[in-house]
């Protein structure tokens, strides 16, 4: 691989973005790569907004992708990915989890959530709205979603080996949530 990979992994505080990072790091290590991470976590701690940018392939000397560069941005929020989406490549795969978070604006009733699938259509962005709430619902476990996104991610990053995803996986889970984190990157590998 020549070319260096950028991802971005985005959602609210507590939704597992810095986990699905170490994973992918962990997976593109394991493959023989450079990685470079960086995360911001905002106002996390109350839902807000947190990112990590995710770089590998044979030397990597930045941190950050820029707008308009990123290989593959999963969104844990469907709001997210409209935040990010204009960091994502010609090429890119946006890929978003059905989730919808609404912020305290939205609650209040001073803003009202916007219609993201409609958003895309409209700025004609190719949008893999996935169904992750039912798959993580029918594992008994909330928490799984990104771990189901990731697995879904990693069909379009064959630069890394589907050993090197488990066995990063197995590495960064803890023992009593493994099982059900290894189905559900299996599942998420199947959408």
């Amino acid at each position: 691989m020549r070319r260096t990979k950028n991802i971005i992994i985005c959602g609210t505080g507590g939704q597992g973005i810095l986990m699905a990072s170490e994973v992918l790091c962990s997976a593109a290590w394991r493959s023989g790569f450079d990685v470079k991470k960086s995360e911001v976590h905002g106002m996390a701690q109350r839902g807000g907004s947190v990112s990590s940018h995710v770089r590998f392939g044979e030397k990597v000397n930045s941190v950050l992708v820029e707008k308009g560069a990123a290989d593959v941005i999963l969104a844990l929020e469907k709001m997210e990915s409209l935040r990010w989406v204009s960091y994502l490549a010609p090429h890119g795969k946006l890929i978003t989890c059905d989730v919808k978070i609404e912020p305290m604006t939205v609650n209040t009733g001073s803003a009202v959530y916007p219609d993201v699938e409609k958003i895309m259509d409209e700025m004609n962005i190719p949008n893999l709205m996935l169904p992750v709430r039912e798959i993580a619902k029918e594992l008994g476990n909330n928490r799984v979603v990104n771990i189901i996104l990731l697995g879904a991610a990693s069909k379009h990053l064959p630069e890394i080996s589907e050993e090197n995803w488990f066995q990063a996986v197995e590495e960064r889970v803890p023992p009593k949530a493994l099982e059900v984190n290894l189905e559900a990157f299996r599942r998420g590998r199947a959408l």
